[in-house]
């Protein structure tokens, strides 16, 4: 037997050890620390003239930088010194104020070749890199209000269609009040609420007027209500990490009204912060006439005026969008086409059918954070947060026909329509939510365990090595280049997967080491008992690799399933040590079994040998 691959058998080893080193390459290449700098809205301009302040902050302050870059809408510094990012965050942030993003980036190195081949770094989990932290906070007494205004319509409408007269009804520290001319029209109000809006409970209290009608919502619809604003919100999150394309994510709810969203091995952390910190909704509602209703300022004023009067009644909002998408309209201008749900229809059809030729306007609600700038008592400089609300009317077209499910807005910028559009698509939030802390899981952190990650992988490996050279001394040199190959395909194809490497990946990856030179175990033992059976060299390398390779089958196959299960029942770091173990056990098989028969077969096959040093 002469124990040569064919030609193409070659070809393709080769080709894979090729794809292996080109693949894993990108790894070698660190990124760079950098601060990057956004506006909060998608529309501010990020010119020569940010970068210039943002430069003369750090130079002000002694941090060492490279030069900066900007492409108009974001831009990022890349520093010397990973321990200087957060203090270089902090008087980029103090300079530029709060109307500014200012997060922690790791700048990648990688040449240009191979970005153009596809070849990128691994991802590093949060417990490797860092990444972004939010703690954010729901505010439940703002979704209570919301249904209350919603209930206080639906009661004057129940009121005015029995012909129940009253003088007037109106909210009130979390309570709708109603007065009334006299006590049996009272009477007949509670009964007709009680019948038709069991949520609502009419209060008495001591000494209250008699004509005076109070409603509360009921312990177990003010628990509801709060329950399912936390995992409206919570979807909403989900479906926003999902549009960012962010790799183990966690958005998980933590005691009775706050979010925890955590994004590790993000490339944009001031876009994550961005789209996940903001909190937007729309609002249509129709022009109003003289002094009725509220006013506000136009988001871009250009040609339209400084601000108009719109109706304080809402014909939908948001929470009626069921899809939307940014595009361009005939003459090359950003819009948003938006699909509503079947009661958004309804709605938008019954309120455009009667007010033809009145103007629409689309207001763009935002809930943002500023910074306000404080000494404390030591004489340093505190930024607290401080949470507002920015409305705008972002257009204002007159109803030219009867609207519909479907339809578009138009009058923002292009990033702006592409923001908005994510917004919506990921669902309506049903409270209004401030970022309460924000950290990055720090550089010196990640740094400490990759370090310990590493010294774990080359202690297993070096132990592995000398296993295999003392005990199958030449044949061991086969496995020992067999299995540091192994670890390169394993880290070349995590890296073209985009799978996140964590510390439960590192310890995938320590197992693997252990598990791959399994293989070669069970062949080298089983050229031995052939060789001490009597048969020849040659013949003994065949049957050794042949003989074995179904039990070697059996147990990978029997530990791929088990992989597999993890990875569907598990949460993020079971997933990451499941994936890491998985792409082992495939990459093992070839290196175990193809490439050392093709190195046995390159120094052994087809020569008359009389000792084989095994």
């Amino acid at each position: 037997m002469p124990n040569k691959f064919p030609l193409w058998k070659n070809i393709t080893i080769l080709l894979v050890i090729t794809f292996g080193f080109v693949f894993a390459s990108p790894n070698l290449y660190p990124p760079d620390p950098a601060i990057q700098l956004s506006g909060q809205s998608g529309a501010m301009q990020i010119d020569a003239a940010v970068l210039d302040k943002v430069e003369e902050s750090l130079d002000e302050a002694g941090i060492a930088y490279f030069a900066g870059e900007t492409d108009g809408e974001a831009l990022l510094i890349r520093l010397q010194d990973i321990k200087l990012q957060l203090r270089a965050k902090e008087v980029i942030q103090a300079a530029m104020g709060g109307d500014y993003i200012v997060a922690l980036n790791l700048a990648p190195t990688t040449p240009d070749w191979l970005r153009d081949l596809g070849g990128m770094p691994m991802k590093l989990g949060l417990d490797l890199s860092g990444g972004v932290h939010f703690l954010l906070e729901v505010d439940l007494a703002s979704a209570l209000a919301t249904r209350l205004e919603s209930d206080l319509e639906d009661v004057k409408t129940a009121l005015r269609e029995e012909r129940i007269r009253y003088r007037s009804f109106e909210l009130s520290n979390n309570q709708i009040v109603g007065q009334f001319r006299d006590t049996e029209e009272v009477a007949r109000a509670k009964a007709l609420i009680r019948a038709n809006l069991r949520d609502l409970q009419p209060q008495s209290q001591t000494g209250q007027n008699p004509l005076t009608l109070v409603l509360k919502l009921s312990d177990i619809a003010s628990r509801e209500i709060e329950d399912n604003a936390i995992k409206q919100n919570l979807t909403s999150l989900r479906n926003r990490v999902n549009e960012l394309g962010v790799s183990e994510p966690m958005v998980s709810r933590q005691g009775k009204n706050r979010i925890v969203v955590e994004l590790p091995g993000v490339q944009d952390t001031a876009e994550a912060k961005r789209i996940i910190g903001k909190t937007a909704n729309l609002e249509f509602r129709l022009e109003a006439s003289g002094r009725v209703g509220e006013m506000f300022d136009f988001r871009d004023p250009k040609g339209q005026g400084p601000n108009a009067r719109l109706e304080s009644k809402t014909v939908i909002t948001g929470e009626n969008v069921t899809d939307a998408r940014a595009s361009f309209d005939e003459n090359g201008r950003p819009q948003v086409n938006i699909t509503l749900d079947a009661k958004g229809g309804w709605q938008m059809g019954y309120a455009t059918r009667d007010n033809i030729g009145r103007r629409l306007g689309v207001l763009f609600i935002e809930f943002k954070t500023k910074l306000e700038k404080s000494i404390d008592e030591n004489g340093e400089l505190v930024l607290t947060p401080v949470p507002f609300v920015e409305e705008s009317i972002i257009s204002l077209a007159t109803v030219q026909a009867q609207l519909g499910k479907q339809f578009r807005i138009t009058g923002l910028e292009q990033r702006e329509s592409s923001e908005l559009s994510l917004l919506l698509r990921a669902g309506a939030l049903a409270a209004p939510m401030y970022i309460v802390e924000e950290r990055t899981i720090g550089p010196s952190l990640g740094a400490d365990n990759i370090a310990l990650g590493v010294k774990s992988v080359a202690v297993g490996l070096a132990l592995v090595l000398l296993f295999m050279l003392v005990v199958y001394r030449g044949f061991g040199v086969f496995a020992n280049i067999a299995l540091a190959m192994n670890l390169v395909l394993l880290v070349a194809f995590m890296s073209l997967l985009g799978a996140t490497l964590t510390l439960p990946g590192i310890a995938g990856i320590v197992l693997t080491v252990g598990m791959a030179v399994d293989a070669n175990v069970l062949i080298f033992s089983r050229i031995r008992e052939e060789l001490a059976a009597g048969a020849s060299i040659q013949g003994s390398i065949s049957a050794g690799y042949d003989r074995a390779f179904v039990s070697i089958l059996d147990a990978n196959i029997t530990t791929l399933i088990v992989a597999l299960i993890l990875f569907l029942i598990g949460s993020g770091p079971v997933q990451g040590f499941a994936v890491t173990l998985s792409i082992g056990i495939l990459t093992s098989m070839f290196t175990s079994i193809v490439m050392t028969r093709g190195l046995v077969n390159l120094v052994v096959g087809g020569r008359n040998i009389k000792t084989l040093w095994i």
